[in-house]
């Protein structure tokens, strides 16, 4: 199945995951504004990857304007973040972010990635601190709330191989 890995990546992990699932499925690779301006007809499979950001993934609407396009081909969507796969919050956000019809079109996957501020734009990194600054000053937190805050404190990389295998398996399977 001729495949297409299109990735949008801040800090790097997000490609490294894009770079993975291409190599494991002998796929190309191009970063979001190179796909862009690629004529994407001759794929039979779309797969999407972007970063979690505040409740959303990154540069989804390019993806989600296409949905109706690529019809009949496979389509995968995958964000990478800085939780562990365990977060129950995880699968809440993927269903604000893909509405009942697009699920119905669309797999979608999470990938642990983790934090670089050291490559993370500006804006961003100050987002992050003022969140930090937030959860710190709550009274009463919670043990998540100081986990949280424990883990984003710093630069961390939480990713792994072994969790692009659900995407590679969904792959495999007839559109």
């Amino acid at each position: 199945m001729k495949t297409i890995v299109i990735y949008n990546s801040q800090t790097g992990f997000t490609k490294r995951y894009a770079e993975w699932i291409a190599e494991a499925a002998g796929a190309d690779c191009l970063e979001l504004s190179a796909a862009k301006k690629k004529d994407l007809t001759a794929y039979e499979a779309i797969i999407f990857g972007s970063w979690a950001c505040a409740g959303s993934i990154s540069k989804v609407r390019w993806f989600k304007g296409n949905i109706d396009n690529w019809a009949g081909k496979k389509l995968i969507a995958f964000c990478v973040g800085g939780s562990p796969i365990e977060n129950p919050e995880i699968e809440a956000a993927l269903k604000q972010i893909f509405n009942d019809s697009e699920r119905k079109k669309v797999d979608i996957f999470y990938c642990p990635g983790g934090f670089n501020y050291e490559k993370m734009s500006a804006p961003s990194t100050l987002m992050m601190k003022m969140f930090i600054k937030a959860l710190k000053a709550k009274k009463d937190k919670t043990e998540a709330e100081q986990v949280m805050i424990k883990m984003i404190s710093s630069s961390y990389d939480i990713s792994d191989k072994k969790y692009i295998e659900p995407i590679l398996q969904c792959l495999k399977k007839n559109p």
